[in-house]
C-alpha cells in the first residue's frame, strides 16, 4: 500500500511517497517561516502552514509520477496551537510555535500545583507544552472559535474531522496520561473549563477522507513527530532508545505499557496508540539544534549545516557551550536560561565556536541520556539518531563521545514521515502487525566512544558548570 505521508514541521513540510516495496519513491519540501518576536515569541502564519501541506503533498505526487497512493498520513509538530472558526475553518490567530515562552507567568502563578500537575500529565508545567500557550491566546489574542494544536486544524482544513491523536494529547497539559482523555480538572485549572476539545483517536484510525491531493483518499496515520520517528527506528521495547536532531533534538525511549513518572525532570507520554494498544516513551528536550546552527549561519560563521564538519577545530580549546537560545527544557526547565559561550581568550577563532557548539549539543542530549538511563533503571546500550545534523559525523562523534555510547545513524532522513506512513499503513491493512509495517533498517553508519570514560565525565562536568554559572538566579516565590 502506498501512502502519501507528510511531515508538517517547524522550519518546513516535507511530504514523501511510500512504496512498501520500493521504500521513498518521491519527496518534496516546502519551507515555512517562523518569526521570531521580542520577549520569547515564536509564531508562524497558519495559511501557511496549510499551504505547505497541499504544495508539497501535490509536488511529491508529481515527482512519483502519477504513482497511485491509497492514504494520506500526517505527523505534526507536537505543541504549537492557534484559535480557528470551527464553522469557516478560518484561523483567529497566528499559530504560537512550541518554542514560544510568552506564557511563562502563567505557569509561575501556577507553581503550586505543578507537582500535582505531573502527577497527572506525566509532564512539566512549563510553556512548552499545548495548555499554556493556548491560556495566553485566550488572555491575549481571542475568546472566539476553538483553540487547539495545528494538527486538529490541518485535518478539519483536509478531511472536516474534529480530532487529534492520542500521542499529541498527551503532549497538552489537559490529559490524564493514564486513561488517556481530556481531564475536566486540568481543563479548569489553565481556565480552558468549556472549551471545546477534539476528540482523540488512535494513530491507526482513519479519520476522514480528503480530495485535497487528488481522488478520494482516506487520512490516517495521525501522530507526533517525535513518537513517529521513535516508530520508525523500531523502539518497540522498554529501553531502546533515539534522538532526532532537528530544530531542537529530541530524546525518547521506549518505556512499554507503564507510564512512568521521571524523577529525573524528564517527562513521559504516548508514544502511539495502535493495534489497541498504548505505548509509553519518556523523553528530553533541546529547544536549539539546528536553529543552533542557523544561529551560526546568521553570524557568519558558516555558510551553510554542510560547512559545519569542514569548518570545526579538532579541539575547542577550552571553549564550552550552553544550547540555550529559547531557553532549558529538561531537566532545568529554565525558560529564562540564556545561551553562554564561555572559555574565551584572544586566540579564540571561529572554529573553536563551531566545535563548541556542536559538542554543546551533543553534551546536553547525553545528560538526556544519563537522565532516561536512571528513570529505566538501566543505562542506555545504543543510541538510535535521524535528523539532518545527523549529517555532521563531529557532531554524531560528540555524541558518541559524550555519551559513551555507540549511535545507529538511520539510513534516511525522513524518519518521522516513515513513521507516519507505517500507522497508515496499519489503518488501511487491518490484518497487519506493528512491526510489519515498519521495514528493517541497519545503520548507514555507526559511531563508537573514542573518548576515554574520564574525559567525557570530565567534559560534562565542566558543561555543567557552565550552565550552572549562566542560569539566572529565580527570584522566591511568596
Amino acid at each position: 500500500m502506498t501512502v502519501l505521508t507528510i511531515d508538517q514541521g517547524t522550519s518546513g513540510t516535507k511530504a514523501l511517497v511510500v512504496d512498501p516495496v520500493d521504500g521513498v519513491v518521491a519527496v518534496a519540501e516546502v519551507p515555512v517561516t517562523p518569526v521570531y518576536l521580542p520577549g520569547g515569541g515564536v509564531e508562524q502564519d497558519p495559511e501557511q502552514l496549510l499551504a505547505s501541506v497541499l504544495e508539497a503533498g501535490r509536488l511529491a505526487l508529481e515527482r512519483a509520477g502519477g504513482r497511485t497512493v491509497q492514504a494520506v498520513a500526517l505527523a505534526n509538530q507536537g505543541e504549537t496551537v492557534l484559535a480557528w472558526d470551527r464553522r469557516t475553518g478560518r484561523p483567529l490567530s497566528q499559530a504560537i510555535v512550541w518554542q514560544d515562552r510568552r506564557s511563562e507567568p502563567l505557569c509561575t502563578a501556577l507553581a503550586d500545583d505543578k507537582a500535582w500537575v505531573a502527577e497527572r500529565t506525566g509532564l512539566v508545567l512549563d510553556p512548552y507544552f499545548s495548555a499554556p500557550k493556548m491560556a495566553w491566546l485566550r488572555a491575549n489574542v481571542t475568546r472566539g472559535g476553538v483553540v487547539t494544536t495545528t494538527d486538529t486544524w490541518l485535518v478539519q482544513q483536509l478531511t472536516g474531522a474534529f480530532v487529534t491523536d492520542a500521542s499529541t494529547a498527551s503532549r497538552s497539559l489537559l490529559l490524564s496520561l493514564d486513561s488517556v482523555d481530556w481531564d475536566p480538572e486540568l481543563t479548569a485549572l489553565f481556565g480552558l473549563d468549556g472549551e471545546e476539545l477534539p476528540r482523540i483517536v488512535a494513530c491507526d484510525e482513519i479519520v476522514g477522507t480528503t480530495t485535497a491531493f487528488g481522488g478520494v483518499l482516506p487520512v490516517a496515520g495521525l501522530v507526533v513527530d517525535q513518537q513517529a520517528a521513535l516508530l520508525a527506528e523500531g523502539c518497540f521495547t522498554p529501553g531502546t532508545a533515539k534522538c532526532t536532531y532537528g530544530t531542537g533534538a529530541f530524546l525518547l525511549a521506549n518505556t512499554g505499557d507503564k507510564a512512568l513518572r521521571s524523577t529525573s525532570g524528564l517527562t513521559s507520554s504516548v508514544a502511539w496508540r495502535a493495534r489497541g494498544e498504548t505505548p509509553y516513551c519518556v523523553d528530553g528536550q533541546v529547544y536549539t539544534a539546528a536553529s543552533a546552527v542557523r544561529w551560526l549561519q546568521d553570524l557568519g560563521f558558516v555558510d551553510t549545516a554542510a560547512d559545519l564538519d569542514r569548518t570545526a577545530a579538532s579541539d575547542p580549546e577550552g571553549v564550552l557551550f550552553v544550547p540555550a537560545l529559547a531557553g532549558l527544557a529538561a531537566p532545568w526547565w529554565r525558560p529564562d536560561a540564556t545561551a553562554a559561550l564561555t572559555g574565551m581568550t584572544l586566540s579564540t577563532r571561529r572554529e573553536h565556536l563551531v566545535l563548541a557548539v556542536l559538542q554543546g549539543i551533543a553534551a546536553q542530549v547525553a545528560e538526556l541520556a544519563g537522565l532516561v538511563a536512571s528513570d529505566l533503571g538501566a543505562p542506555l546500550t545504543r543510541l538510535r539518531a535521524d535528523g539532518g545534523l545527523t549529517r555532521s559525523r563531529v557532531l554524531m562523534q560528540a555524541q558518541a563521545d559524550l555519551a559513551q555510547i555507540p549511535v545507529d545513524v538511520y539510513p534516511s532522513q525522513h524518519a518521522t514521515a516513515l513513521g507516519a506512513a507505517a500507522l497508515a499503513r496499519l489503518a488501511i491493512e487491518p490484518e497487519l502487525g506493528l512491526e510489519e509495517a515498519v521495514p528493517a533498517w541497519t545503520p548507514g553508519v555507526t559511531f563508537e566512544p573514542l573518548w576515554s570514560e574520564d574525559r567525557a565525565q570530565d567534559h560534562r562536568a565542566r558543561w555543567r558548570a557552565a550552565v550552572d554559572a549562566t542560569l539566572p538566579q529565580e527570584e522566591p516565590h511568596d
